[in-house]
């Protein structure tokens, strides 16, 4: 399948959030995504239910919604509530990971599991069957602008062998230190799902950054 390439809005301008959705909105991105930080799984606090629930009015494309939190499972209802389409556990944070992502599908979610950096892929060998995507973070978690970290791209690529040879249909996105110059090499690596934010809202063009990214130019 095509890539798809999802905006991450932890680097949009709150101020002006309705702009910026409604952007991404108009552009070639498929997917909306949307980082959740409790500061305490990670040492950053990001935006909980209302904005979510405000971003679902305003976008027309589905929430990829990636919770950095401890205990999530308290919270899956209310996600699904608030309208995220895809939602996406850390593996870290989850004591257990098939009871986690088997709730979220009973909700009408797709799952996803997302890795630290310093976590093997070979930990996923037993949950591949049950999730839908693998997100695989290629800076530490908690704050944007960081520079991606090159030893992921042999972690995708070991993913991308794990789930061709296992026969699933699992995608894998990427997060963190995404760009223009390094998006062809990781969708060459296995990648389905680009997620970018430093790199396109900060860009003079975000739109224009959106298409280059979705047209790998």
């Amino acid at each position: 399948m095509d890539h798809l390439v999802s905006p991450s809005l932890l680097a949009a301008d709150f101020g002006n959030l309705q702009k910026e959705v409604t952007m991404v909105n108009k552009s070639l991105a498929d997917w909306i995504h949307l980082d959740i930080m409790d500061g305490v799984f990670v040492p950053n606090i990001s935006f909980g239910f209302p904005v979510i629930e405000y971003v679902k009015k305003v976008a027309s494309k589905p929430l990829d919604v990636h919770l950095m939190i401890i205990d999530p499972d308290r919270y899956l209802t209310r996600f699904h509530d608030s309208g995220a389409n895809i939602l996406t556990v850390q593996y870290e944070a989850c004591t257990h990971l098939n009871r986690t992502v088997s709730e979220i599908r009973n909700l009408g979610m797709k799952a996803g599991v997302a890795l630290n950096p310093h976590t093997p892929v070979s930990i996923l060998k037993n949950i591949l069957p049950y999730i839908d995507m693998v997100l695989i973070m290629t800076v530490n978690p908690g704050f944007g602008g960081q520079s991606f970290i090159m030893e992921c791209y042999n972690k995708i690529t070991e993913l991308r062998k794990m789930i061709d040879s296992g026969g699933y249909s699992v995608m894998i996105e990427a997060d963190g230190g995404i760009d223009t110059k390094n998006a062809s090499k990781l969708v060459d690596a296995g990648v389905n799902v680009l997620v970018a934010g430093s790199s396109v809202f900060s860009s003079n063009d975000p739109a224009d950054t959106i298409r280059r990214l979705k047209k790998l130019i």
